[in-house]
């Protein structure tokens, strides 16, 4: 049967209907969504349910070592098609059941909310919590849902605390991670230095802003995606080197920030001055103005960013905007020294370190190398006449 060409006519194309075609791919893209996620929970929940019965039905104790090699084989046989059999996955789907339900994880998550230390964290905890899923209970809770497997394997394999687990995941579905971006976060400690900037937020900002603020900034950033040209370099060097890697450079820095400029201008009073880095952050909703310093912290440093956090306020920020965010990062610091310097400023501003900056390696000079092999062939040559000399 031949293909039958579609064309539209006999109709009148007018903004209702636009507005309407637009409402039904939307509506269809939502449905594709929706359609992945259910999927997504419930292979989730086939694989919790096996490990479960890995656990309690003390498989390997009861029919021998073997028994997962021959459950995948098993399994395998009766659904070629479908994917994620593996011995290793089984082994893994075991991994993760007894990583939530171990004696340790089940006292903290039993822990009373208050006693948590971060409001996310706090809200992970209490849907496991109402969910009733540890022990006894075979249904996940919605948050475990939405992560997909890949990200679990990565969570349960490089993850030490229930409450690192518990922050990656909600990172995971907060900010829409991929698999390779939640890799980088743990790769970065992420868990460990999220919220620990020393800065002045709490004072400056509103309160849900201050913490959306402290979410995103980091203690400590990993440079090591940049590479300078000797051990000792400046701003300069250090700045060309992460702007050369935009892409790292925005994976290092967070989910949620576009990169605006390097040495971004600003005219103050008809004189022309520049932001080392100036980023936009989409969920924050504001510039935040970066000065690097490849140098130990100095209570100078922060007039400077204050300077610069007022001219983007003044000059770029729009009436949607919140306030701009100052963030020093710089190659080492002492917090009182960053408090201190803060006091009597009304900006909202963070200092921050950077470590792992790579030292490119330095090759000798074509003089030295022909000096070298000079020396070489004469030492050569001095070994093979003494040779000859012996044998005389």
């Amino acid at each position: 049967m031949r293909n039958r060409k579609i064309e539209s006519h006999n109709i009148h194309i007018d903004s209702d209907y636009i507005e309407w075609i637009t409402e039904l791919k939307q509506r269809y893209r939502s449905a594709q969504v929706k359609a992945v996620i259910k999927v997504n929970a419930e292979k989730l929940q086939f694989n919790w349910l096996l490990g479960r019965d890995l656990v309690r039905k003390k498989a390997e104790e009861r029919w021998g070592s073997g028994v997962v090699e021959q459950l995948s084989l098993d399994l395998r046989r009766d659904f070629p098609d479908a994917d994620g059999f593996s011995v290793s996955n089984l082994w893994y789907m075991k991994k993760w059941y007894c990583f939530y339900t171990q004696k340790e994880a089940v006292q903290k998550l039993q822990r009373p909310v208050a006693e948590l230390e971060s409001e996310k964290l706090q809200r992970a905890v209490g849907e496991l919590e109402r969910a009733k899923f540890m022990q006894n209970e075979g249904t996940l809770p919605s948050i475990f849902t939405s992560v997909p497997w890949g990200q679990h394997v990565d969570i349960i394999t490089k993850c030490h605390s229930i409450q690192e687990a518990l922050f990656y995941i909600r990172q995971v579905v907060d900010k829409g991670l991929s698999r390779p971006a939640l890799q980088n976060c743990i790769k970065a400690n992420l868990f460990s230095h999220q919220g620990k900037i020393v800065n002045n937020f709490t004072e400056k900002l509103p309160d849900l802003q201050s913490k959306l603020v402290q979410d995103v900034l980091k203690e400590n950033y990993d440079f090591g995606f940049a590479t300078v040209g000797h051990e000792i370099y400046d701003e300069a060097e250090l700045e060309e080197a992460l702007t050369k890697n935009v892409t790292d450079l925005l994976l290092e820095m967070g989910t949620g920030f576009a990169f605006i400029g390097r040495q971004k201008e600003v005219l103050v009073g008809g004189r022309s001055r520049k932001i080392d880095l100036l980023f936009y952050h989409i969920r924050l909703r504001c510039f935040v103005a970066c000065e690097l310093k490849a140098k130990p912290f100095e209570p100078e440093f922060v007039g400077k960013l204050n300077f610069y956090v007022n001219a983007v306020d003044e000059l770029l920020k729009a009436p949607e905007d919140n306030p701009t965010i100052g963030l020093l990062i710089c190659s080492n610091m002492d917090s009182t020294d960053v408090q201190w310097s803060f006091r009597g400023l009304d900006t909202p501003m963070g200092v921050a370190t950077y470590n792992n900056i790579r030292i490119k390696d330095a090759l000798p000079s074509k003089e030295l190398l022909e000096e070298r092999m000079r020396l070489l062939q004469k030492e050569m040559h001095t070994t093979k006449r003494l040779i000859r000399k012996k044998g005389e």
